[in-house]
Formats: structure tokens, C-alpha cells, sequence
């Protein structure tokens, strides 16, 4: 099985490369992908981008809940927001792993699995409309919204080699530490 690829690895910093070919090997890497987010306990993963398993590749796999189907985007690229969005929106539209936790005021932090531990709260469009190929090479145009929009934002940032802590520090967010069960706040000044 693939292995989730941890910072500070160069590949999560790189952008990716365009599938060009929708053939056996890219159903291979996509199958391997859902099997190693399936897998992913503690945090529980709700997306993967293939620079977290060492592929320079433009695609991800997500699946918010573990009974939801997971779903596969390929050469993904936001066409159009709604709301909730910094200045500047389609620099910051994209959102790794996506992995949830929630703090007394049920403000819900982002994760990453390529970053373990480290939590942050990023400031996300609401609602995107979004543009990808499915693994048959067709073409979807779809609005996304609430917690999927957060995911595919957060991963759109993994192909753009965009880590969320980089959000954090461009939006001046408070970054955590998850230590014995607790957070700790992070000095990100």
C-alpha cells in the first residue's frame, strides 16, 4: 500500500502535473489512494491528494464521511465562489486532507494527514464551482458547498503545492499543536 507522505517532503510543495492519460495505471493509483484514505484512522482522512502518496500528479479522491461513497477528481480547477472567501479567493481556494476537529464553540478546524498533529482554522469559500475530469476522462462542471466545498479546496491547495499551514500564516490564523488529546496553541507570529 501507498504510504501518506509527510512534511517537510518537497512533493507537497510542488505543483502538479496534468493527467494525461486515463488508462489502467491512473484506475490503479486512484484504487490505491481510496484504500489508503479508507485506512486512515485518528484522524480519520476525508481527502488525498496524489503528492500526499509521492505521486506528482493532478489528482484527489475524497470522501467526508466513512459511509460516504468516495468520490475521484482529476485536473480539478475552480471556476467560481460564493461567499465566506479571503480577498484574493483563488489563491486561497484549496484545502488538503481536510480532517475535522472541533473546538468548544464548535469552530471547526482544518488538518492535514501530510502535517499530523498541527490544526488551524482557514477561512474557505463557502460554495465553489468546480471543474474536473472523472477517471473515464469526462468533463464535470459542479457547485460544491459546505464541508465538500472546504475538502476540494483544500486539496485543489495540495496540486497547487499549497499546504494549509500556509493558509494559516497568510491569513494571521492561529495554528494548534494536538498533544496528549489537547490543543496547544502554536506561536505563528
Amino acid at each position: 500500500m501507498l504510504k501518506i507522505v509527510t512534511t517537510p517532503n518537497s512533493i507537497l510543495t510542488t505543483a502538479t502535473k496534468k493527467v494525461e492519460q486515463f488508462d489502467d495505471s491512473l484506475n490503479k493509483l486512484v484504487k490505491e489512494m481510496e484504500r489508503v484514505l479508507s485506512a486512515q484512522v485518528n484522524p480519520q482522512g476525508v481527502g488525498l491528494a496524489a503528492p500526499q502518496v509521492g505521486k506528482n500528479l493532478s489528482v484527489f479522491v475524497i470522501k467526508p464521511t466513512p459511509d460516504a461513497k468516495t468520490e475521484t477528481f482529476i485536473n480539478p480547477r475552480i471556476i467560481n465562489f460564493e461567499a465566506g472567501n479571503p480577498e484574493g479567493s483563488e489563491k486561497h481556494a484549496a484545502n488538503p486532507q481536510g480532517s475535522e476537529v472541533k473546538k468548544k464553540k464548535k469552530h471547526r478546524l482544518e488538518g492535514c494527514l501530510s502535517i499530523p498533529k498541527i490544526w488551524g482554522s482557514i477561512k474557505r469559500a463557502k460554495k465553489v464551482l468546480f471543474e474536473f475530469k472523472d477517471l473515464n476522462g469526462k468533463a464535470h462542471k459542479k457547485w460544491f458547498s459546505g464541508f465538500k466545498a472546504t475538502i476540494i479546496q483544500h486539496e485543489i491547495d495540495h496540486l497547487q503545492g499549497i499546504l494549509f499551514t500556509q493558509r494559516a500564516l497568510e491569513q494571521n490564523s492561529q495554528l494548534y499543536e494536538e498533544k496528549e488529546g489537547k490543543l496547544k496553541k502554536l506561536l505563528t507570529k
